[in-house]
């Protein structure tokens, strides 16, 4: 085994993902910025993370928090100036530190100028930059869904029986990826970006590019008479094409991490993250979105279990290391805070415990750890009163579809407010000052009441704190004797055959770690030969030895150094 893995620096790396809107306010107009995050590069830095990934910070009119772009390159007034971002990457580079963009390129805003000139003039080039389509007598060229709801086609003004098409809000307007001048202009934006000296790029939405345009209506899968426009647009065949070409004309001429939101179906990943895949590597999905059912409605969540947890994080752990590498998560900007996920319907047992057995899970696993804003010190979902509160799109979208599908008004509040994207997005809770340290102004959003207990300077005070399991198990990772198995080591599933425990080894041919979760509240006995080694990880204080059993407490997650074992 050892020496088969191609070693690269963003397979060593430990990403910090950051929302700039609610990370840090530091002019105190109640909105985080560019010099917010400046200012907490120390904090990065000593968790262990030498990557930042940010949210889009371009100039956009923020119909879809900053994913709905105007200006490729430019930041937007909320968050500095591009000098703001200049400095920010030349701080960051003198610690250590790279800084990774949000590549948004399926879409633009319709305040972008291409998209202006394609509505003032039919005739322009950018006409054909994006989807311009006759509708069918008045009714729209077809009947797809988009993601928010509705028609994916909005009507043109001024220009009869004229449709663009919009697979998110009508705001964003998808681009036209057959069309060769518009795909060099994004190349040409993408290496002016890369030779700012950023670190690469997390690509949005990009299995979208490719549309299997169909023309009419097609057979419908709700009520509303429309289709879900997913069915046609993502990862449709010729794809692979305008991702080898994206890559050839900017990724590959520089030394970068490439992170794609493509959920990517295993016979397909050599192409995407094998040796010469389009990018180094994809999120998956299934487990974060477990607790959706396939129909999308976050009003009526799955009864998952920990079993089904277990094997969906397992199967994707043995399904990339046969071709490449994977990025791993729990939280980031568009889903819950885990702990609430993951144990929401035992909320008597959401504790610095439960948070520490999810660290141990994720920093065990083989690929890049992506820790989000918070995650870190165990922010929890925020529970707003009224549904004009929240202000993330598809929540809405959620909430109403709730109301008409016959939910009591409380209870569909209850379970779109657990699934709101807005969780993810509350203001980062530094210390117990007003609005947790967050900004001296008035939030733009507001601060979780729970701040005074759950805040960074409690955290730094306590050393059984989440933030130092988070940390030593980062630690654990760039340590020299654990590096080269806990990065590079494979995953051999471990324990399956027990219900409620997420077991796994990493190896290499001289190293053999041990990660064992307990997940559930009772306790359970192993012999002592499975499990004994050094323990170099603990979410509890001890570990109960008796005789020849090894007994895990309720939701207690180990590391253990088994490699100095008889084989």
């Amino acid at each position: 085994m050892k020496g088969m893995e191609r070693k690269k620096w963003w397979k060593e790396s430990i990403v910090y993902q950051i929302y700039p809107r609610g990370f840090k306010d530091s002019n105190g107009d109640g909105t985080g910025d560019i010099n917010g995050i400046t200012e907490k590069l120390d904090y990065i830095k000593d968790l262990g993370a030498d990557t930042i990934w940010i949210c889009p910070l371009y100039k956009s009119p923020w119909s879809d928090y900053g994913y709905d772009i105007a200006d490729y390159y430019t930041v937007s007034e909320v968050f500095g100036t591009n000098e703001d971002l200049y400095h920010l990457i030349a701080k960051a580079k003198d610690k250590g530190i790279k800084i990774l963009l949000d590549l948004v390129i399926n879409h633009t805003s319709d305040e972008h100028a291409w998209f202006q000139e394609a509505l003032k003039d039919p005739n322009s080039k950018y006409r054909d930059y994006y989807y311009f389509k006759e509708g069918n007598n008045g009714q729209p060229p077809n009947n797809w869904r988009s993601y928010f709801g509705g028609s994916a086609w909005e009507p043109v003004p001024n220009e009869e029986n004229m449709y663009y098409l919009h697979a998110f809000t009508e705001k964003m307007p998808d681009l036209n990826w057959e069309n060769p001048d518009m795909r060099q202009a994004l190349y040409d934006m993408i290496n002016w970006w890369l030779d700012k000296g950023i670190g690469g790029f997390r690509i949005d939405a990009i299995l979208n590019i490719k549309k299997a345009m169909v023309e009419g209506n097609v057979e419908p899968d709700g009520d509303d008479g429309l289709v879900a426009i997913d069915k046609y647009i993502i990862n449709q065949p010729g794809v692979g094409d305008l991702l080898s070409e994206l890559k050839q004309n900017t990724f590959a001429k520089h030394d970068i991490m490439t992170i794609a939101e493509a959920g990517v179906p295993d016979e397909e990943l050599e192409d995407f993250i094998g040796p010469d895949g389009y990018f180094d590597m994809c999120f998956d999905f299934r487990a974060a979105d477990m607790d959706i059912p396939d129909s999308g409605a976050w009003y009526y969540p799955t009864d998952w279990t920990v079993n089904e947890l277990r094997d969906i994080l397992l199967e994707v752990q043995t399904a990339v290391q046969k071709i490449g590498w994977g990025a791993v998560y729990f939280e980031n900007h568009d889903q819950n805070r885990s702990i609430n996920k993951y144990f929401a319907r035992n909320k008597e047992e959401m504790s610095d415990v439960t948070k520490k057995l999810l660290a141990t899970i994720l920093l065990g696993f083989r690929g890049t750890p992506v820790i989000y804003e918070g995650e870190e010190i165990g922010m929890e979902n925020i529970q707003l009163d009224s549904i004009d509160q929240y202000e993330d799109v598809a929540t809405h979208h959620q909430y109403h579809a709730g109301i008409a599908a016959g939910l009591d008004l409380d209870k569909v509040l209850e379970l779109t407010s657990y699934r709101s994207r807005d969780n993810s997005r509350t203001p980062m809770q530094w210390n117990r000052s007003k609005h947790a340290g967050f900004t001296e102004g008035e939030p733009w959003f507001p601060v979780n009441p729970n701040y005074q207990e759950i805040n960074v300077e409690n955290a730094l005070n306590n050393p059984d704190s989440v933030y130092y399991h988070y940390k030593h198990l980062l630690a654990l990772r760039n340590n020299e004797a654990y590096k080269e198995v806990l990065v590079y080591g494979m995953t051999i599933p471990k324990f399956t055959h027990l219900d409620n425990i997420i077991s796994y080894e990493r190896v290499t041919d001289d190293k053999n770690m041990l990660i064992l979760a307990n997940f559930q509240n009772k306790e359970v006995a192993f012999d002592y030969s499975e499990v004994t080694g050094e323990v170099v990880s603990n979410n509890y204080g001890t570990l109960l030895v008796t005789g020849d059993a090894v007994t895990m407490q309720p939701y207690q997650a180990i590391i253990v150094d088994r490699s100095t074992l008889a084989e």
